[in-house]
């Protein structure tokens, strides 16, 4: 399994302690795939956004099916994030 470094709550800073503290009001936490990218924290604003545009945006797809296909495509890709 690859190794990445990641920033924890302790030690993040400007834009990436809003970026968590953002992550916990909405989720309660902040999930391990916002930490993979947090050495980057511009990076990790641009996965987010496009992560809502995708999720969240007007679309054919009903909000529980997009779920259900991202789970789908995480379970057929051993993605346990």
């Amino acid at each position: 399994m690859a190794w990445i470094r990641q920033v924890g709550d302790e030690d993040a800073e400007g834009l990436l302690a809003r970026i968590y503290q953002d992550a916990v009001a909405r989720a309660g936490k902040v999930w391990n795939i916002v930490r993979l990218t947090g050495i980057n924290p511009g990076q990790t604003r641009a996965s987010l956004a496009l992560y809502q545009s995708i999720m969240h945006r007007d679309s054919r797809l009903p909000p529980r099916l997009r779920e259900t296909l991202a789970v789908v495509v995480s379970r057929v890709n051993d993605c346990f994030y």
